[in-house]
Protein backbone atom coordinates (compact mmCIF):
# COMPACT_ATOMS: atom_id res chain seq x y z
CA UNK A 1 0.00 0.00 0.00
CA UNK A 2 2.64 2.44 0.98
CA UNK A 3 4.61 1.85 -2.15
CA UNK A 4 1.51 2.14 -4.29
CA UNK A 5 0.38 5.33 -2.60
CA UNK A 6 3.82 6.84 -2.97
CA UNK A 7 3.83 6.00 -6.63
CA UNK A 8 0.39 7.55 -7.04
CA UNK A 9 1.43 10.76 -5.30
CA UNK A 10 4.54 11.06 -7.53
CA UNK A 11 2.39 10.55 -10.60
CA UNK A 12 -0.05 13.21 -9.39
CA UNK A 13 2.76 15.71 -8.73
CA UNK A 14 4.31 15.06 -12.17
CA UNK A 15 0.96 15.57 -13.87
CA UNK A 16 0.40 18.81 -11.98
CA UNK A 17 3.81 20.13 -12.89
CA UNK A 18 3.26 19.27 -16.52
CA UNK A 19 -0.10 20.99 -16.47
CA UNK A 20 1.38 24.15 -14.89
CA UNK A 21 4.17 24.18 -17.48
CA UNK A 22 1.62 23.78 -20.22
CA UNK A 23 -0.42 26.68 -18.84
CA UNK A 24 2.71 28.79 -18.50
CA UNK A 25 3.68 28.10 -22.10
CA UNK A 26 0.18 28.84 -23.25
CA UNK A 27 0.24 32.07 -21.28
CA UNK A 28 3.54 33.17 -22.95
CA UNK A 29 2.16 32.41 -26.35
CA UNK A 30 -1.03 34.33 -25.72
CA UNK A 31 0.87 37.31 -24.29
CA UNK A 32 3.20 37.43 -27.28
CA UNK A 33 0.30 37.24 -29.70
CA UNK A 34 -1.45 40.10 -27.96
CA UNK A 35 1.63 42.38 -28.28
CA UNK A 36 2.17 41.64 -31.94
CA UNK A 37 -1.41 41.72 -33.13
CA UNK A 38 -3.17 44.62 -31.47
CA UNK A 39 -4.66 45.64 -34.78
CA UNK A 40 -6.53 42.37 -34.90
CA UNK A 41 -8.43 43.27 -31.75
CA UNK A 42 -12.08 43.90 -32.71
CA UNK A 43 -12.17 47.18 -30.79
CA UNK A 44 -8.99 48.43 -32.53
CA UNK A 45 -10.32 47.36 -35.91
CA UNK A 46 -13.53 49.27 -35.30
CA UNK A 47 -11.62 52.38 -34.21
CA UNK A 48 -9.47 52.27 -37.38
CA UNK A 49 -12.57 51.87 -39.53
CA UNK A 50 -14.17 54.87 -37.81
CA UNK A 51 -11.09 56.97 -38.48
CA UNK A 52 -11.01 55.96 -42.15
CA UNK A 53 -14.72 56.71 -42.51
CA UNK A 54 -14.26 60.09 -40.84
CA UNK A 55 -11.35 60.92 -43.17
CA UNK A 56 -13.48 60.02 -46.17
CA UNK A 57 -16.27 62.25 -44.99
CA UNK A 58 -14.03 65.36 -44.56
CA UNK A 59 -14.13 67.62 -47.64
CA UNK A 60 -10.81 68.15 -49.43
CA UNK A 61 -9.27 71.58 -49.07
CA UNK A 62 -9.31 73.46 -52.39
CA UNK A 63 -5.89 74.09 -53.98
CA UNK A 64 -4.89 77.72 -53.61
CA UNK A 65 -4.72 79.49 -56.95
CA UNK A 66 -1.82 81.89 -57.63
CA UNK A 67 -2.70 85.55 -57.45
CA UNK A 68 -3.44 87.07 -60.85
CA UNK A 69 -0.79 89.25 -62.46
CA UNK A 70 -1.17 93.01 -62.02
CA UNK A 71 -2.82 94.54 -65.07
CA UNK A 72 0.34 96.57 -65.74
CA UNK A 73 2.24 93.41 -66.69
CA UNK A 74 0.02 92.81 -69.70
CA UNK A 75 2.06 93.66 -72.76
CA UNK A 76 5.22 94.45 -70.78
CA UNK A 77 8.40 94.61 -72.89
CA UNK A 78 11.85 93.40 -71.81
CA UNK A 79 14.99 94.77 -73.42
CA UNK A 80 16.80 91.42 -73.75
CA UNK A 81 15.85 88.44 -75.89
CA UNK A 82 16.03 84.73 -75.10
CA UNK A 83 19.51 83.34 -75.55
CA UNK A 84 21.12 86.74 -76.08
CA UNK A 85 24.72 87.37 -75.00
CA UNK A 86 25.24 90.81 -73.48
CA UNK A 87 28.01 92.92 -71.99
CA UNK A 88 28.80 93.35 -68.31
CA UNK A 89 26.86 96.61 -68.04
CA UNK A 90 23.49 95.52 -69.43
CA UNK A 91 20.56 96.32 -67.12
CA UNK A 92 17.25 94.49 -67.31
CA UNK A 93 14.83 97.18 -68.48
CA UNK A 94 11.04 96.76 -68.51
CA UNK A 95 8.69 99.20 -70.21
CA UNK A 96 4.93 99.15 -69.71
CA UNK A 97 2.11 99.94 -72.10
CA UNK A 98 1.00 102.79 -69.83
CA UNK A 99 2.36 104.51 -66.70
CA UNK A 100 2.09 102.51 -63.47
CA UNK A 101 0.60 104.54 -60.60
CA UNK A 102 2.78 104.85 -57.52
CA UNK A 103 0.27 102.87 -55.42
CA UNK A 104 0.54 99.87 -57.77
CA UNK A 105 4.31 99.68 -58.22
CA UNK A 106 5.06 97.50 -55.18
CA UNK A 107 2.59 94.87 -56.42
CA UNK A 108 4.26 94.93 -59.84
CA UNK A 109 7.74 94.54 -58.36
CA UNK A 110 6.65 91.55 -56.27
CA UNK A 111 5.87 89.72 -59.51
CA UNK A 112 9.29 90.47 -61.03
CA UNK A 113 11.88 87.76 -60.38
CA UNK A 114 15.57 87.68 -61.32
CA UNK A 115 17.56 84.46 -60.90
CA UNK A 116 21.30 84.40 -61.54
CA UNK A 117 24.13 81.90 -61.52
CA UNK A 118 26.34 82.87 -59.77
CA UNK A 119 24.17 84.85 -57.39
CA UNK A 120 24.32 88.65 -57.28
CA UNK A 121 23.04 91.49 -55.13
CA UNK A 122 20.73 93.60 -57.25
CA UNK A 123 17.67 95.83 -57.16
CA UNK A 124 14.85 97.21 -59.30
CA UNK A 125 14.51 100.98 -59.58
CA UNK A 126 11.84 103.07 -61.31
CA UNK A 127 13.55 105.18 -63.95
CA UNK A 128 12.36 108.34 -65.65
CA UNK A 129 12.85 107.42 -69.30
CA UNK A 130 13.82 110.31 -71.55
CA UNK A 131 11.07 109.49 -74.06
CA UNK A 132 8.32 108.03 -71.83
CA UNK A 133 5.96 109.35 -69.14
CA UNK A 134 6.99 108.89 -65.51
CA UNK A 135 6.18 105.43 -64.16
CA UNK A 136 6.44 103.59 -67.46
CA UNK A 137 9.88 102.03 -66.96
CA UNK A 138 11.62 100.01 -64.24
CA UNK A 139 15.22 98.73 -64.47
CA UNK A 140 17.17 96.06 -62.60
CA UNK A 141 20.93 96.08 -62.19
CA UNK A 142 23.38 94.37 -59.86
CA UNK A 143 25.29 96.40 -57.30
CA UNK A 144 28.48 95.83 -59.30
CA UNK A 145 28.90 95.00 -62.97
CA UNK A 146 27.89 91.51 -64.02
CA UNK A 147 30.63 88.90 -63.94
CA UNK A 148 31.41 87.35 -67.35
CA UNK A 149 29.63 84.04 -67.74
CA UNK A 150 26.71 84.91 -65.45
CA UNK A 151 23.46 83.23 -66.50
CA UNK A 152 20.33 85.30 -65.89
CA UNK A 153 16.62 84.47 -65.96
CA UNK A 154 14.04 87.23 -65.54
CA UNK A 155 10.32 86.60 -65.04
CA UNK A 156 7.70 89.31 -65.34
CA UNK A 157 4.60 87.75 -63.85
CA UNK A 158 3.39 84.34 -65.03
CA UNK A 159 3.60 84.91 -68.76
CA UNK A 160 6.90 86.55 -69.68
CA UNK A 161 10.33 84.96 -69.22
CA UNK A 162 13.74 85.75 -70.68
CA UNK A 163 17.04 83.93 -70.21
CA UNK A 164 20.33 85.48 -71.28
CA UNK A 165 24.06 85.23 -70.59
CA UNK A 166 26.76 87.76 -69.81
CA UNK A 167 29.66 87.42 -72.22
CA UNK A 168 33.26 88.60 -71.99
CA UNK A 169 34.06 91.94 -70.36
CA UNK A 170 34.63 95.03 -72.51
CA UNK A 171 34.91 98.51 -71.00
CA UNK A 172 35.99 101.49 -73.11
CA UNK A 173 37.03 104.69 -71.32
CA UNK A 174 37.08 107.91 -73.37
CA UNK A 175 39.12 110.80 -71.98
CA UNK A 176 37.99 113.92 -73.78
CA UNK A 177 40.98 115.87 -72.46
CA UNK A 178 43.56 113.59 -74.07
CA UNK A 179 41.33 112.60 -77.04
CA UNK A 180 41.97 108.92 -76.41
CA UNK A 181 39.88 105.83 -75.71
CA UNK A 182 41.30 102.94 -73.68
CA UNK A 183 39.56 99.68 -74.54
CA UNK A 184 39.96 96.95 -71.93
CA UNK A 185 38.74 93.60 -73.22
CA UNK A 186 39.03 90.65 -70.83
CA UNK A 187 41.75 92.53 -68.96
CA UNK A 188 43.84 93.38 -72.04
CA UNK A 189 44.04 97.13 -72.79
CA UNK A 190 44.69 99.01 -76.01
CA UNK A 191 44.58 102.72 -76.76
CA UNK A 192 42.62 104.31 -79.59
CA UNK A 193 42.74 107.94 -80.76
CA UNK A 194 39.34 109.68 -80.87
CA UNK A 195 37.69 113.05 -81.30
CA UNK A 196 34.78 114.01 -79.04
CA UNK A 197 32.29 116.87 -78.70
CA UNK A 198 33.59 120.36 -79.39
CA UNK A 199 33.27 123.02 -76.66
CA UNK A 200 29.59 123.88 -76.23
CA UNK A 201 28.57 120.57 -77.80
CA UNK A 202 30.29 118.40 -75.21
CA UNK A 203 29.94 114.63 -75.15
CA UNK A 204 27.98 113.37 -72.16
CA UNK A 205 30.13 112.59 -69.15
CA UNK A 206 29.70 109.37 -67.17
CA UNK A 207 28.90 105.75 -67.90
CA UNK A 208 26.88 104.75 -70.94
CA UNK A 209 25.91 101.26 -72.07
CA UNK A 210 25.77 100.12 -75.69
CA UNK A 211 22.09 100.02 -76.74
CA UNK A 212 22.61 98.54 -80.20
CA UNK A 213 24.73 99.03 -83.30
CA UNK A 214 24.25 99.49 -87.04
CA UNK A 215 26.73 99.31 -89.88
CA UNK A 216 25.23 102.44 -91.49
CA UNK A 217 23.00 105.14 -89.96
CA UNK A 218 21.46 108.34 -91.32
CA UNK A 219 22.21 111.13 -88.85
CA UNK A 220 20.27 114.39 -89.05
CA UNK A 221 21.31 117.32 -86.86
CA UNK A 222 17.74 118.65 -86.82
CA UNK A 223 16.67 115.71 -84.62
CA UNK A 224 19.08 116.76 -81.85
CA UNK A 225 18.63 120.52 -81.93
CA UNK A 226 21.55 121.54 -84.13
CA UNK A 227 19.61 122.87 -87.08
CA UNK A 228 20.99 121.99 -90.51
CA UNK A 229 24.57 121.41 -89.38
CA UNK A 230 24.69 117.93 -90.91
CA UNK A 231 22.62 115.23 -92.53
CA UNK A 232 24.54 112.25 -93.80
CA UNK A 233 25.12 108.52 -93.46
CA UNK A 234 27.80 107.35 -91.05
CA UNK A 235 29.31 103.88 -90.84
CA UNK A 236 29.99 101.55 -87.93
CA UNK A 237 27.64 103.35 -85.54
CA UNK A 238 27.51 102.17 -81.91
CA UNK A 239 24.43 103.61 -80.20
CA UNK A 240 25.00 104.98 -76.66
CA UNK A 241 22.10 107.25 -75.61
CA UNK A 242 18.46 107.91 -76.45
CA UNK A 243 19.39 111.55 -77.05
CA UNK A 244 21.47 110.54 -80.07
CA UNK A 245 25.02 109.92 -78.86
CA UNK A 246 26.92 107.45 -81.03
CA UNK A 247 30.47 106.21 -81.25
CA UNK A 248 31.03 105.93 -84.99
CA UNK A 249 33.31 106.32 -87.95
CA UNK A 250 33.84 109.99 -88.80
CA UNK A 251 36.06 111.21 -91.66
CA UNK A 252 36.93 114.31 -89.58
CA UNK A 253 38.64 112.01 -87.11
CA UNK A 254 41.33 111.18 -89.69
CA UNK A 255 42.97 114.53 -88.95
CA UNK A 256 41.67 115.38 -85.47
CA UNK A 257 41.63 112.08 -83.52
CA UNK A 258 44.14 112.33 -80.70
CA UNK A 259 44.50 116.08 -81.27
CA UNK A 260 41.22 117.94 -80.71
CA UNK A 261 37.47 117.61 -80.21
CA UNK A 262 35.38 118.68 -83.20
CA UNK A 263 32.12 116.69 -83.19
CA UNK A 264 28.57 117.68 -82.26
CA UNK A 265 28.70 115.39 -79.22
CA UNK A 266 29.39 111.95 -80.69
CA UNK A 267 32.71 110.12 -80.40
CA UNK A 268 34.47 109.89 -83.75
CA UNK A 269 36.90 107.22 -84.94
CA UNK A 270 39.10 107.28 -88.03
CA UNK A 271 38.21 105.57 -91.29
CA UNK A 272 41.47 103.58 -91.43
CA UNK A 273 39.82 100.48 -89.91
CA UNK A 274 39.81 101.79 -86.34
CA UNK A 275 36.04 102.36 -86.27
CA UNK A 276 35.31 99.06 -87.97
CA UNK A 277 37.43 97.08 -85.51
CA UNK A 278 35.64 98.54 -82.50
CA UNK A 279 32.25 98.06 -84.14
CA UNK A 280 32.89 94.38 -84.84
CA UNK A 281 33.98 93.52 -81.30
CA UNK A 282 31.38 95.48 -79.32
CA UNK A 283 28.02 94.00 -78.24
CA UNK A 284 24.93 95.46 -76.52
CA UNK A 285 25.61 95.85 -72.81
CA UNK A 286 29.27 96.80 -73.19
CA UNK A 287 30.32 99.87 -71.25
CA UNK A 288 31.58 103.17 -72.64
CA UNK A 289 32.74 105.62 -69.94
CA UNK A 290 33.47 109.26 -70.68
CA UNK A 291 35.69 111.20 -68.30
CA UNK A 292 36.84 114.81 -68.29
CA UNK A 293 33.65 116.17 -69.82
CA UNK A 294 30.81 118.14 -68.20
CA UNK A 295 27.18 117.12 -67.71
CA UNK A 296 26.61 113.51 -66.63
CA UNK A 297 24.21 111.39 -68.66
CA UNK A 298 20.85 110.80 -66.91
CA UNK A 299 19.72 107.34 -65.77
CA UNK A 300 16.86 107.31 -68.29
CA UNK A 301 18.85 108.58 -71.27
CA UNK A 302 19.56 105.12 -72.59
CA UNK A 303 20.98 102.88 -69.86
CA UNK A 304 22.53 105.51 -67.61
CA UNK A 305 21.66 103.81 -64.33
CA UNK A 306 25.32 103.14 -63.50
CA UNK A 307 25.71 106.86 -62.81
CA UNK A 308 23.40 106.51 -59.80
CA UNK A 309 24.92 105.48 -56.47
CA UNK A 310 23.78 102.15 -55.02
CA UNK A 311 21.89 103.67 -52.07
CA UNK A 312 20.01 106.02 -54.35
CA UNK A 313 19.34 103.24 -56.85
CA UNK A 314 17.76 101.01 -54.18
CA UNK A 315 15.70 103.95 -52.94
CA UNK A 316 14.07 104.00 -56.38
CA UNK A 317 12.44 100.63 -55.69
CA UNK A 318 8.82 100.65 -54.51
CA UNK A 319 9.74 97.89 -52.03
CA UNK A 320 12.37 99.95 -50.19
Amino acid sequence: MTTGMTTARRATRAWGAAALCSLALAGCTAQGGADQGRGSDPKDAATAADRASSARQKPERPTARPAPDPAALKGVRINVSNGQTVGVGMPISLTFARPVPVAERAAVERRLKVETDPGVTGSWSWVQDRNLPEGQRVDYRPRERWKPGTEVTVRAGSGTTRTFEVGRSLVATVDVRTHTMTVVKDGRPREVKVTAGAPGMDTWNGTMVVLDKQSRVLMDSRTVGYGKAYKDYYNYAVHLTASGTYLHENPNANATAGESNVTHGCIGLATDGTARRFYEEVIPGDIVRVVGSKETVAAGNGYGGWNVGWKQWRAGSALN
